[in-house]
């Protein structure tokens, strides 16, 4: 069951995220529009810890965090200024994500199969093929 919730509601956030994104208004401060996005996601994040409550103190599990926590903000920063200036630049909804999720997923296939150990098929094979060709279909003319 988490199977299929968990991926559902990333897939109804990301179009969600998209499509907010969008419509955030050009002339609004993309810094000032961002602080304000990440103080309600912090006072929503301490609400879920009602829902996945700590096992032991605050600090003892902040203590536990690593890198990636503090890396992941970096990127999620530079992934809200990134479409949110493309956007603005005149990318369109319908092909700003598919081009960076092909482009994303290109780029970690790599990652996947050397560092992660991770196995392609020939079916994976093909539906990359399939990613890059629709790929440039995408970029021809823009």
């Amino acid at each position: 069951m988490l199977f299929y919730v968990s991926i559902s509601m990333a897939v109804l956030s990301s179009l969600l995220y998209h499509v907010i994104l969008k419509f955030t208004p050009s002339d609004v401060n993309p810094a000032l529009s961002l602080a304000v996005t990440y103080a309600v996601a912090v006072l929503v994040s301490l609400v879920l810890l009602l829902v996945f409550p700590l096992s032991g103190s605050v600090l003892g599990a902040l203590k536990e965090l690593n890198w990636a926590s503090y890396a992941l903000a970096l990127a999620l920063v530079g992934l809200e200024v990134g479409f949110l200036l493309a956007y603005r630049a005149g990318w369109s909804i319908s092909t700003a994500a598919i081009f960076v999720n092909v482009a994303v997923t290109l780029l970690l296939l790599p990652i996947g199969v050397v560092a992660l150990k991770e196995r392609l098929s020939i079916v994976n094979v093909a539906g990359v093929l399939v990613c890059v060709v629709g790929l440039v279909m995408i970029n021809v003319g823009k």
